[in-house]
């Protein structure tokens, strides 16, 4: 055949991973056809806890360690006097967030950090002079601090802009609730005025410090979010249209989404739009325990199914079988008589062609098609191919429906067929002396091609890195619904991502 509060680069990865996780980066035309919702995306509680944990880990090893600016103050000391003392190289170089979480709901989505803790290293000197002695004295060493009890959160808003995720960032800080100062070197009196003199500005260094990449970071994210295209590319001129409709949905443990879904032409191929939604397509997953629900309208088949039939694409002709004896009219001698009669011992060759889109359809527990196909019989002769009988056919199967990796894939299996003769150039057939050949045709030929590309599928919109671990399939009424979990693999592309957007300077100004 031929044919108020976490980590800052946790954060604002948690939203940056959700939106490429349903909606991957591909550079492509947008559509025209924006309006309607043909599949919505649940992200359940546990994929949200999936999410959180795995970018606070990876955007923060990513963005230590974080200067802070350098510190000077006055301070006066028994028996010593004034003393100026400066803290310099300040630098975070680890943080751990033991507890933390993320909770959607109606103000927006709100992701805790508590317990997280801190180290960090600096430099320290002082210098001061007495009227006992006319020099000045200096010193110089190095300090360790460690924080504790650091309190991180932020609250985000979600909503749709011309067919993108945006964000709005509704609140955001950090509070640090204990730190201790451990100094190397110095006199004794050094410690007790060190920590007088800088414990509150080292907190509100460090607070001010996170609070300010918190906004920059969502400030960058929100322009990122916002340049995702909105189609993912499939082939052969062929994408799917993944623009955001409606605004997110939040519940207290899940975040909603709902886009178009439906497959459109890259190169004008016309695709009908005559495709009613329902006023709210529900993901229903029988494990609540699953991290992510995706449902698929019937219409996002159809879709499918009208734009490669538009393009030309069903349309084969058959020279090799099984059976090759069949491309042969011998071997159709006491089938169709006259054809062996007229065309003795030539051979031929099978010309199909879909006469109008395959109608998929989804009920309860099941997904079926109707394939509509004109079956034309050619002679070659000298070289050329010569039609001499049409029979249509309408041939039923039913689907078998599965995940392999991130992709939608399947089979037909045979049902059923009718035929019937729809023009001839070699008299009258007898179609049930034909409906036996047509039916091994069909199960040896047809169906084994079509499955070769059905088993392939079309990707779901999952992020490169992320794969589906134990995807359920079910079918209900005109709509069909993955649940899966998610694993995760190391990505050079969304390690090399992360720096320069989470962090994009490890160094704060105050």
């Amino acid at each position: 055949m031929r044919p108020k509060t976490h980590l800052p680069a946790g954060v604002i990865g948690v939203y940056f991973l959700l939106s490429c996780l349903i909606f991957p980066c591909s550079s492509l035309p947008r559509s025209s056809e924006q309006s309607q919702a043909f599949t919505s995306i649940l992200v359940h509680q546990k994929g949200l806890d999936f999410v959180k944990d795995l970018l606070v880990n990876k955007a923060v090893s990513s963005s230590l360690p974080i200067r802070l600016p350098t510190i000077e103050k006055y301070q006066k000391i028994p028996f010593v006097g004034n003393v100026r003392m400066v803290l310099s190289e300040i630098t975070i170089y680890k943080l751990d967030a033991p507890d933390s979480y993320i909770r959607p709901g109606d103000a927006g989505v709100a992701i805790i950090a508590s317990g997280t803790t801190g180290d960090i290293s600096m430099r320290w000197n002082y210098s001061y002079s007495t009227w006992l002695l006319p020099v000045e004295i200096t010193d110089k060493g190095s300090a360790r601090v460690k924080v504790k009890g650091m309190e991180v959160g932020i609250t985000v808003g979600l909503e749709t802009r011309e067919g993108s995720l945006k964000l709005t960032l509704l609140d955001g800080g950090c509070h640090v609730h204990d730190l201790s100062i451990e100094l190397d070197g110095g006199a004794s009196w050094l410690y007790q005025g060190m920590v007088d003199a800088f414990d509150k500005k080292i907190r509100s260094l460090i607070e001010s410090a996170i609070t300010s990449k918190l906004k920059e970071g969502i400030s960058k994210l929100d322009l990122l979010l916002r340049s995702i295209p909105k189609e993912v590319y499939i082939g052969s001129g062929v994408s799917l249209n993944v623009t955001i409709v409606n605004d997110p949905q939040l519940s207290s443990s899940s975040i909603g989404f709902q886009v178009n879904g439906l497959f459109m032409s890259r190169i004008g191929v016309p695709v009908p739009d005559y495709y009613v939604r329902k006023p709210y397509l529900a993901v229903s997953c029988r494990d609540p325990a699953k991290m992510l629900g995706i449902s698929l309208d019937e219409a996002v088949f159809l879709s499918a199914s009208s734009l490669y039939y538009n393009a030309n694409f069903m349309h084969w002709i058959v020279d090799k079988i099984p059976d090759q004896s069949l491309l042969n009219t011998a071997g159709w001698r006491f089938i169709i008589p006259q054809l062996y009669k007229q065309y003795p011992d030539d051979a031929m060759n099978l010309n199909i062609s879909l006469s109008s889109p395959p109608d998929v359809h989804i009920s309860e527990n099941n997904f079926g098609a109707s394939v509509y196909a004109d079956f034309v019989i050619n002679v070659i002769e000298a070289g050329k191919s010569i039609p001499v009988a049409c029979i249509s056919l309408v041939i039923r199967g039913s689907g078998t429906i599965k995940v392999v990796g991130n992709n939608l894939a399947g089979s037909l299996k045979l049902s059923d067929f009718t035929m019937s003769l729809k023009w001839s150039n070699i008299g009258n057939l007898r179609l049930f002396l034909i409906q036996p050949v047509m039916w091994t045709i069909i199960e040896t030929v047809f169906l084994p091609y079509a499955n070769s590309h059905l088993g392939k599928g079309f990707p779901l919109p999952i992020i490169h890195g992320f794969t589906l671990r134990n995807a359920e399939v079910t079918c209900s009424d005109s709509q069909l619904t993955v649940c899966s979990d998610v694993s995760y693999s190391e990505s050079t592309n969304l390690k090399r991502l992360m720096i320069p957007l989470f962090w994009p300077s490890n160094t704060y100004t105050a």
